[in-house]
């Protein structure tokens, strides 16, 4: 397949108080309310949000499937809200959409498909149909090409949505819940083919999901999306590490609620939330809050994870001990670059 990444620096998207309401038989339903975004080039952006929270429509928008009732949304430069006709269509070339369902046409073959994009372009069919077997090459799927959708498992076919969102060599890759119809041995090897798309094509992806598993395998950043609007936006390691919006919290299960307890008699007693990233997210930190200060450790709730590689954890912890103990724990937990905070016990 010819080379057509882009090495540009700039931000892809720059979404400048976008809004938009529907009118529906309860009332009017403010949709998005002034959302603000930058994705930058080469990156993979997150959006997360419970149902309801605005990220399908976000999505129409940047694709300008639908038109926002005010606001700026800027693709490569383009501000796609103030286009109509011919020169909405040119700078729409910019985008490849891959939605849940797929959106295959059963009529048509799997190459059809692909080269669809560029065939409503005005690509002559002879050309459509090389760079449609081109890409179908490149997921993988360039033996299935005169097969039909319908004869394809659901992997395959979410294969061929991103092979025909990739067509038109866009700048930006709009995702919207990719994997939520997949099992997850499915979903991994469709997220795998998102990450070679971010790096050996170097297309910009926006992701919208509300599995936290596919934010952690892939996400460079993510935006955190509530009742329209976005409430807590950064590096995806510090949102799921540390979430600061109650969205986020409630998206990544809070910690339930602990029984009180007694501790031993004259000891010295707290409880802890932990929370570490990187390498030390591999050590024994609990083992030794034990075995080297002698704390007698009740685990609450707690979790190691992955954020693309970078692995993170975060517990809660009921501590008793010598008050000297104590401080030593901490005080060795915090050099450990471990962030530690004393939590008000139930």
């Amino acid at each position: 397949m010819s080379d057509w990444k882009s090495d540009a620096p700039d931000d892809v998207v720059r979404l400048e108080g976008v809004r938009k309401g529907y009118r529906t038989r309860a009332g009017w339903l403010d949709a998005l309310r002034g959302v603000e975004l930058r994705v930058a080039r080469g990156t993979i952006q997150g959006v997360i949000g419970f149902s309801g929270a605005g990220k399908s429509t976000l999505v129409r928008c940047v694709a300008r499937l639908e038109q926002p009732d005010s606001g700026r949304v800027i693709v490569g430069g383009d501000d796609l809200a103030a286009l109509q006709g011919a020169t909405l269509r040119r700078a729409r070339r910019k985008i490849g959409v891959v939605f849940q369902s797929y959106n295959l046409l059963r009529s048509a073959t799997v190459a059809e498909n692909v080269a669809l994009p560029l065939v409503l372009a005005g690509t002559p069919r002879g050309e459509a149909r090389t760079r449609a077997l081109e890409i179908l090459e490149w997921v993988g799927m360039a033996d299935r090409a005169d097969g039909y959708p319908t004869q394809l498992s659901g992997g395959q076919r979410q294969r061929v949505a991103i092979a025909r969102g990739l067509v038109t060599q866009p700048e930006l890759l709009l995702t919207d819940e990719p994997t939520s119809a997949l099992d997850p041995e499915t979903t991994t090897t469709v997220l795998e083919l998102l990450r070679r798309v971010r790096d050996e094509l170097g297309v910009t992806i926006l992701l919208v999901t509300h599995e936290m598993a596919s934010v952690r395998a892939l996400c460079d950043r993510v935006a955190v999306l509530d009742a329209g609007q976005v409430v807590e936006e950064g590096p995806a390691r510090d949102v799921l590490l540390r979430p600061r919006s109650v969205a986020a919290r409630r998206l990544l299960g809070s910690v339930p609620a602990a029984a009180p307890w007694d501790p031993p008699a004259g000891s010295a007693a707290a409880r802890l939330s932990l929370q570490f990233l990187g390498p030390v997210a591999g050590e024994p930190l609990l083992w030794e809050l034990g075995r080297r200060f002698g704390l007698t450790v009740n685990v609450l709730a707690g979790q190691i994870d992955r954020s693309t590689a970078t692995p993170y954890g975060s517990f809660v912890v009921d501590v008793s001990g010598t008050d000297e103990a104590l401080a030593g724990a901490v005080g060795h937990l915090r050099g450990r670059g471990v962030e530690v905070a004393e939590l008000e016990a139930a």
